[in-house]
């Protein structure tokens, strides 16, 4: 065996089949999509993200692999750290540039140290480190790593910040009643009024598989989505060429739900998913329709996993209110490396206090647990 490492700032620049073999099917973290995020514009460029992917190299073969960037602010991430930048300004120091190791605008907690090899891992963070101090910068995160990455971050000695997000589990459920079944009373009828509001209004769903959406819904999902920051006036982060072009290149792990009032569409989710879990992504409309984000974002989505044998259904960033519609919390985490040692003791010391707070907030949202028996 023979590791040698390699940076690139181009996803081109990567064999595909070799990094796909990597992510263990994971469609967020496949060749596909971070090289649309790449060539559609979405990142690089004048975006703040410059890619700076790390590649481990066995004999010529890829072996392992770090979606990396530098990034110039904290847009899109999902773990904020605002006041850790705030404060290093106050104090006359500088917070950007830094190194993130994450997939853009996505809160999936996946592999971020791809290849699993403990001596490739501790490769790559001992070169994250050297990256660090070689361009001088103030910090390095992994957001959202799965357990193999965590466990190769903590024996390292990177800095762990807790989070918690909401997850469905699809218990081999016949269909959606008897999903509903296992809800308690309250909450089952909540649900089955917020349905049958939607069905009174005359709003009919259709779920689309990625090899059949039509360029014209193609197109009427990226007007609702860039609706949905327009009302919180904002600007959308990916591009039409994005949409168009995961389209084309990863249509199996697609799927469009559209909400259509007198024959006209009014609304739509995308979600990406894979043989085991869906990952609830983008959402919009054009107009306001009560309980319609529940139905497209969460209903038809349950039903697509049922009707699917999918097991999971991951609802993404925030949200209390998806407790209300079966889904559970769940922990998540970040690492982080900060290159200053004074504020690396004040970042630490901030993190654990974070900490407790994270965990007195799961335990209340376990209580508020909208079964009828609480699942061992």
């Amino acid at each position: 065996m023979h590791l040698t490492l390699q940076i690139t700032e181009s996803m081109a620049a990567v064999d595909a089949a070799e990094w796909d073999a990597l992510t263990g099917g994971m469609p967020l973290l496949s060749h596909a999509f971070l090289s649309a995020l790449e060539t559609s514009g979405s990142v690089g460029g004048e975006t703040g993200w410059q890619p700076s992917h790390m590649l481990v190299l066995d004999d010529g073969k890829l072996a392992g692999a770090m979606p990396l960037y530098i990034k110039s602010h904290s847009y899109g991430e999902y773990v904020f750290d605002w006041a850790w930048a705030e404060a290093y300004a106050r104090n006359g120091l500088r917070y950007y540039p830094k190194l993130l190791s994450a997939i853009p605008f996505t809160p999936i907690t996946s592999q971020r140290l791809l290849g699993g090899r403990s001596e490739i891992q501790g490769l790559m963070l001992a070169a994250v480190t050297q990256i660090m101090d070689a361009q001088q910068l103030s910090s390095a995160h992994v957001l959202f790593p799965d357990n193999d990455s965590a466990d190769a971050l903590n024996q390292a000695g990177w800095l762990k910040r807790d989070g918690v997000q909401f997850r469905w589990q699809n218990e081999n459920f016949q269909d959606f009643d008897a999903f509903l079944n296992v809800l308690s009373h309250d909450k089952r009828k909540k649900i089955r009024q917020e349905r049958n509001r939607i069905a009174a209004s005359g709003i009919v769903c259709k779920q689309v598989k990625g090899a059949d959406i039509t360029p014209e819904q193609w197109a009427f999902f990226y007007r609702c989505y860039k609706n949905t920051y327009f009302e919180h006036h904002s600007s959308p982060y990916l591009t039409p060429a994005f949409f168009e072009q995961i389209g084309r290149t990863m249509p199996q792990n697609i799927l469009l739900i559209l909400a259509y009032a007198d024959n006209e569409a009014v609304a739509a989710a995308l979600n990406i998913y894979h043989r085991t879990t869906l990952y609830g992504r983008y959402w919009g409309a054009l107009s306001y329709v009560p309980n319609l984000h529940f139905e497209l974002c969460y209903y038809q989505a349950q039903e697509f996993c049922i009707r699917e044998n999918i097991a999971y259904f991951e609802g993404g960033a925030q949200g209390e209110h998806k407790l209300a519609r079966g889904f559970k919390p769940r922990p998540t985490c970040s690492y982080h490396k900060i290159a200053h040692p004074q504020f690396a003791r004040v970042i630490a010391d901030f993190v654990r206090r974070e900490s407790e707070g994270v965990d007195a907030y799961t335990d209340e949202l376990e209580q508020r647990a909208p079964f009828k028996v609480r699942p061992e």
